[in-house]
């Protein structure tokens, strides 16, 4: 039988089809049941009464989008949107796009990310010589954000905002916007702007922020980030101007997060406690092990939502593969973030060849994250800080030095003991006390390198005493790291396997497409230039074996050459 396909495509466009049958989309005749995974962007069915093929785009934006602006959850733990629907943080850092690309380059980049599972991009509206752009702070073509100086420094004048300027970061906020992205929006960056900021003083950084506040008030997918490398913030003089712009934009424009980046290597919103009563998000700085500071803020009795807001970048700082970016994500999530930025030492301030370097392991694996993570409750989770779960062979906890030094396991469970997942950045046999989960244990390996899932000989375990669990060699990466999943009531229920579309991803000529499906069945990957033509195959009959979850994946070579459009679909039959 034929059951569910979904489709991707290399430009992402949106769009869905109903093929032959007496299914379909609920209201349109069909009886199906389900629910819509936000995260994922799939239809994920409850039961299937008869079997179709129904064909979804993923994205540029997700069908059932996010309705932003985001806030606070009722227990203040994460971000919920305006149907109070949690939102994982799942983010990029493009700090220099304002100023280094074109439009179209823009909405190229947005598209992309969209694609390969982001959420959320960081971007600057001000952007000069610290954060990659120009002294002037003009764009790639020559706009100056404001028309007048103060004549002694050289600064700008804050009260002379460039029209042209601003009307280009609106059109890229909308550019964002229709492909789904929130735009964690920076209005002078600390870095680089302080001396801008003390030139224009109290009064005139808090009309600055006035204007922001009444330009963009009406821009749902907006979350304010102030600061950047702030290391000032302990000087009484500075913070006020800094402070000045957050309260001038929170004047006029009181529906969005404001949030504060401090001082590296490491650093809490909530450290500078005069901005606790203007923002409304905690955000983590952490070029050390991620999980000592995120728990530190978790840990607050004036705590906030956390994210984590800067960590080592790919290619820079502390980075020396793949595995150090993994440590930084999930050491993140299980500590009780609720989300977190990548960054790309060559895509933040978009370096000449930057396009070689947008869809790189790194970026892929945040789309592991989101899928692992994205369909279960996250956030729910309680971190495991007594090892009450965990009971041995958690390693050893640092606050400082290097994140590749740190043998540390991070574990969360839910309150309830329906779901725990532990992290384990190197190869050993962790002790788990079962009781811990409320009914018998599901237990699976999960490759954060590739997204692939692994069986664990013996599962399903009674929850009594206590089970050693030992990874099954390295990943996929050639490294040690695993994250072992456990659940008393497993997502995968359906009649029809747990099936979707998780990236759609360029490696330099090529399309590699990576779906989730289920042991038992057969899997043919299709492709068509227009969603209006027939499909034809491209792979041969991929036979999935074993009888639990799996992400596999398939790479059509030379694929990202034939032509400006290229749609993907999985199709299912057993």
């Amino acid at each position: 039988m034929v059951a569910l396909g979904y489709v991707g495509t290399f430009d992402i466009r949106r769009g869905f089809t109903r093929a032959n049958g007496k299914c379909g989309l609920p209201g349109d005749g069909g009886r199906w049941v389900g629910s819509w995974d936000r995260g994922l962007r799939v239809w994920r069915a409850a039961s299937a009464f008869c079997a179709l093929v129904l064909t979804l785009a993923v994205a540029s934006q997700a069908t059932a989008a996010p309705v932003y602006p985001l806030k606070k959850s009722a227990n203040g733990r994460y971000l919920v949107d305006q149907n109070n629907v949690p939102y994982l943080i799942t983010g990029d850092s493009p700090q220099a796009l304002i100023v280094n690309l074109s439009e179209a380059q823009a909405d190229t980049f947005f598209a992309d990310r969209s694609s390969n599972g982001f959420n959320t991009v960081w971007i600057n509206l001000l952007c000069n010589t610290y954060t990659g752009g120009r002294a002037d702070g003009s764009t790639f073509d020559g706009i100056l954000p404001f028309t007048n100086t103060f004549a002694q420094t050289g600064n700008y004048d804050l009260s002379s905002p460039n029209e042209a300027y601003f009307a280009h970061v609106d059109r890229v906020l909308n550019l964002a916007a229709q492909h789904g992205l929130q735009v964690v929006l920076d209005p002078i960056e600390t870095g680089g702007w302080l001396s801008t900021l003390g030139d224009n003083g109290t009064n005139g950084c808090r009309a600055y922020g006035r204007y922001l506040g009444n330009r963009y008030k009406n821009f749902d997918n907006i979350l304010w980030l102030n600061g950047n490398d702030y290391t000032q913030w302990p000087i009484s003089t500075i913070d006020a101007v800094v402070q000045q712009v957050a309260l001038g934009i929170q004047d006029n424009d009181a529906r969005h997060i404001q949030t504060i980046e401090l001082g590296f290597p490491v650093s809490g919103s909530l450290d500078d406690t005069n901005w606790a009563p203007i923002i409304q998000l905690n955000a983590t700085y952490s070029y050390y092990p991620t999980y000592a500071q995120v728990l530190v803020d978790y840990d607050r009795t004036n705590f906030l939502p956390t994210f984590m807001v800067e960590a080592n970048y790919e290619f820079e700082h502390d980075w020396t593969g793949n595995a150090t970016l993994r440590r930084q994500e999930y050491w993140s999530l299980l500590s009780g973030a609720c989300g977190q930025l990548y960054g790309n030492h060559y895509t933040w301030q978009f370096l000449t060849n930057w396009p070689s370097y947008l869809d790189t392991a790194g970026s892929t694996q945040m789309g592991y994250v989101e899928a692992l993570f994205g369909p279960r409750r996250w956030y729910d989770l309680v971190p495991d800080q007594n090892h009450t779960l965990v009971t041995a062979g958690y390693g050893t906890a640092i606050s400082t030095g290097s994140v590749n030094a740190s043998d540390y396991a991070t574990a969360a469970q839910t309150a309830d003991g329906v779901l725990a997942l532990v992290y384990l950045p190197t190869n050993r046999t962790v002790t788990v006390d079962l009781t811990q989960l409320s009914g018998p244990v599901t237990a699976q390996w999960y490759d954060p390198s590739s997204g692939v899932y692994a069986a664990i000989p013996g599962s399903p375990f009674a929850n009594t005493g206590s089970q050693g669990f030992t990874p099954p060699g390295n990943n996929a990466d050639g490294n040690g790291d695993w994250v072992l999943l456990l659940e008393d009531a497993p997502i995968s229920t359906n009649n029809a396997p747990d099936f979707r579309i998780v990236a759609v991803a360029r490696e330099g000529s090529d399309i590699r497409v990576t779906w989730t499906t289920t042991g038992g069945w057969t899997n043919v990957v299709e492709t068509t230039s227009s969603l209006t033509n027939s499909y034809s195959s491209l792979s041969s009959n991929i036979v999935i074996s074993g009888s639990g979850d799996a992400t596999t994946n398939y790479v059509d070579v030379g694929g990202a050459t034939n032509g400006p459009t290229r749609f993907y679909r999985v199709r299912l039959v057993q």
